[in-house]
């Protein structure tokens, strides 16, 4: 090991024992500020890691210049090679740290002059390794993309590291409350944020987990006597169409199962869960909001300013430089929106490509050897589709992030915060269209635009598009999402976790070497230890972020088919709060400490999905639920509405529900293959089908049409309330509670008395 770019002229063990030591301070000293003090192990604020090159190869040419340029502004470095890598040890000086706090006054109110938090130290050397030049121009990112450097990295402190594990980074640790300040005084305020925001969120699904499992209690609870379950069950002499071209013709008792699974999700309760969980949305918003205000105001960020300190870190960096201006341009944005279009038109050709697979995989289960799959060969299809559907989100995954980060790169944002923002939004839309598009049909267009025996819509006029069960379609929504949600939240949160603790052991047992006890072993065991761990980059704080997002969506939207969504989830985070801390403390690199005083642009996603939910569920709720079409049943067309009272109002209803086709029809038999029209041996003359049409004519009868006005009337009339009510509680619960109002009000007060007073003070001693 050598200080500075001296060459090494002795083994790799003498010049261990001989490195440098920089002064170190008393590793237990604390104060009452949370300024951490360096600790000997962990004195370095960045190691720089890169191969060892060959003598005035271009990279050790490069490699060598960014060091020089560091030492010309005051950074001290020590150097260590280990197995033909070289580590680079990188000390800021003073200086920077002390002009840091006089130009921001001091945000981090430390009492001693010019000193800083740890996660502010390692924010801010992060800011001037990566706005540091070599000779052509070149910087730190250029060079790690060129692989003059393989990784860059804040060291983990041993002592904080273990306290964590001991608090909060462990599975015994589960049922205890999280230790919101350490996290932020150890990875920074963005950090300590998610992990707030994701407790907080964890905390407010319970009631909605409780309500989702009543309402699913009590769609247990009919599940015997409800007539239109006995209706299906016991419809031996009902003969239905075909559902696929290869499809026979079937008994409705046939589907009795799929009835009863249905009633489950689609029930009176279904109506009041979609309305809470509108609410829910809203509540869990602005109860967020003031719990986020009061924490801020406890780290005294209530006022920070993102771009003065990014001001002030340019100035530090280089006193003569001159800030990034603003800039637009029509241009691009317009290039920028056609490609958004384009992205967005392939991710829905994606979803439509996953309806052609489920019609041509029910064509070929229904003609299947197996007796279960050609008997259920509809069902079986749906739950194909979700799978494959879960494998595509997989891959698009990847593809939507090469996108997005292309499409920033043309926008050509002022600064790294906004750049993170506009991808934030463009990584969301398509993440969300490339989950919910294919939830979307099912939920909207599934059975509604597949025509009718005799003129069906046929995909390549080939085709048939798939029909919903008698008893709706909601419980293929139901399916879709149990599928994706379980798949994504059971093999994502395996993976997430043992992929990064597999790559440790590992790496570990790769590069363990003995340890020794001297501190410059204690230095060398640190270094490598780090490097080996897993590494982070700036989208790992952003991929937990989206992957909440995506959850808290699924959570809220169309929850209606779906309402033990709130349950998952709520179990998921319960393991995902200790699989993230764990992860963050114990596998990975330290991750880059970020500063903030909110979540940023995830709080209008927020507020966005909690719109869609609302409008999603009304929709579900009246549309793709049959709640409407029995609630007319019941009032106009069943027994009560002639005043019968001995029989129940909603007997008849699946008949009533059902139209008939007659074979003498010319039209209707060339829609059928001569084998379909056969029927436990005999000749069907006519069979039925899900929908409200004229037997003679086929056209739409009054029912159809009362029904689809009642249905728009629901729509608007439960979105219209639903927002008037998610305004009123917005309005009426404050977002910032009285308590951090008088609380900024009254340092203001002190800091303008304390001015005042050192006025009068110079004014007497002249």
């Amino acid at each position: 090991m050598e200080s500075g770019n001296k060459k090494p002229d002795m083994d790799n063990q003498r010049s261990q024992d001989n490195i440098e030591l920089l002064p170190i301070r008393n590793p237990d000293h604390t104060t009452e500020t949370d300024c951490t003090p360096l600790i000997p192990c962990s004195k370095y604020d960045y190691v720089l890691v890169g191969k060892e090159w060959a003598e005035d190869s271009e990279h050790d040419r490069k490699q060598k210049a960014f060091i020089k340029a560091l030492e010309n502004k005051g950074y001290q470095t020590q150097k260590l090679r280990e197995k033909n890598k070289v580590y680079f040890g990188i000390l800021a000086p003073q200086e920077i740290f002390s002009k840091y706090a006089y130009l921001l006054k001091n945000p981090d109110n430390c009492s001693e002059k010019g000193m800083v938090s740890r996660p502010t130290r390692i924010r801010i050397v992060k800011f001037m390794l990566d706005n540091t030049f070599i000779g052509n121009g070149e910087k730190l990112h250029a060079l790690l993309k060129e692989k003059v450097f393989e990784a860059v990295f804040p060291l983990h402190e041993e002592t904080e590291q273990k306290k964590l594990i001991n608090k909060w980074a462990r599975w015994t640790a589960c049922f205890k409350q999280q230790p919101i300040n350490e996290v932020r005084m150890y990875f920074g305020e963005k950090v300590a944020l998610y992990f707030l925001w994701l407790g907080w969120y964890t905390y407010m699904l319970v009631p909605a987990a409780v309500i989702g499992v009543i309402v699913f209690l009590y769609g247990l609870a009919f599940f015997e006597s409800n007539p239109l379950i006995k209706e299906v069950c016991e419809g031996n002499s009902t003969i239905m169409c075909p559902l696929c071209d290869k499809c026979p013709m079937w008994q409705l008792s046939e589907t009795c199962t799929y009835a009863k699974v249905t009633h489950l999700f689609d029930n009176e309760g279904t109506v009041f869960f979609s309305m809470f969980m509108a609410l829910w949305a809203t509540w869990f918003l602005e109860i967020w909001k003031r719990h986020r205000s009061q924490e801020v105001c406890k780290w005294k960020l209530n006022n920070w300013d993102e771009n003065e300190e990014e001001l002030a870190l340019d100035l530090i960096n280089d006193s003569d430089c001159t800030p990034d201006r603003y800039r637009h341009s029509y241009l691009r944005s317009i290039l920028v929106m056609v490609l958004v279009c384009c992205m967005i038109a392939l991710i829905i050709g994606l979803a439509q490509a996953l309806v052609v697979f489920r019609v041509i995989a029910t064509v070929f289960l229904s003609d299947s050897k197996w007796q279960l799959l050609s008997d259920h060969a509809n069902t079986v299809a749906v739950m194909m589709g979700a799978v494959l559907h879960y494998l595509t989100i997989t891959i698009m995954s990847k593809v939507n992030r090469k996108v997005a980060l292309f499409l920033c790169d043309l926008e050509k944002v002022r600064s790294n915060t906004g750049r993170e923002r506009n991808f934030t939004v463009k990584m969301f839309t398509f993440q969300f269209l490339t989950l919910f598009s294919s939830l979307i049909y099912v939920a909207f267009f599934l059975g509604r635009i597949n025509g009718r025996p005799g003129s069906y819509v046929r995909i390549a006029g080939m085709w048939r598009l798939e029909e919903c069960h008698p008893s709706g379609c909601i419980t293929d929504l139901f399916i879709q999402m149990a599928v994706i949600m379980v798949l994504k939240q059971t093999l994502s949160n395996v993976v997430e976790f043992l992929s990064p603790w597999v790559s440790y052991k590992i790496h570990n047992l790769q590069g363990k070497s003995p340890k020794g006890g001297s501190e410059s072993n204690c230095i060398r065991d640190s270094w490598l230890h780090n490097y080996h761990m897993n590494e982070v980059d700036s989208f790992s704080l952003f991929n937990e972020f989206l992957e909440m997002m995506i959850q808290y969506s699924f959570t809220t939207i169309f929850v209606a088919a779906f309402p033990l969504a709130p349950l998952l989830a709520l179990i998921s985070n319960f393991f995902e709060i200790r699989l993230d801390a764990i992860k963050m403390v114990s596998l990975e690199r330290r991750m880059f400490c970020k500063k903030t005083n909110d979540i940023g642009i995830w709080l209008q996603v927020l507020q966005a999905i909690g719109v869609l939910a609302v409008i999603a569920n009304g929709l579900v709720i009246g549309v793709t639920s049959d709640f409407i079409p029995r609630l007319v049943y019941k009032y106009i067309y069943g027994p009560c509405a002639n005043g019968t009272t001995d029989i129940d109002c909603m007997s008849g209803y699946i008949n009533n529900s059902l139209s008939t086709v007659y074979m003498k029809d010319h039209n209707i038999r060339r829609d059928f293959e001569p084998g379909q029209l056969i029927f436990n041996g005999n000749n069907v003359t006519q069979c039925k089908y899900k929908d409200y049409r004229s037997d003679d004519d086929y056209a739409y009868t009054s029912q159809f049409w009362l029904i689809f006005a009642a249905r728009f009337a629901f729509v608007l009339l439960f979105e219209h309330v639903a927002v008037v009510i998610k305004f009123i509680a917005a309005w009426f619960v404050p977002d910032v509670p009285l308590a951090v109002k008088n609380e900024n009000l009254d340092r203001k007060f002190e800091r303008l008395k304390r001015e005042l007073r050192k006025m009068e003070t110079r004014t007497t001693d002249i």
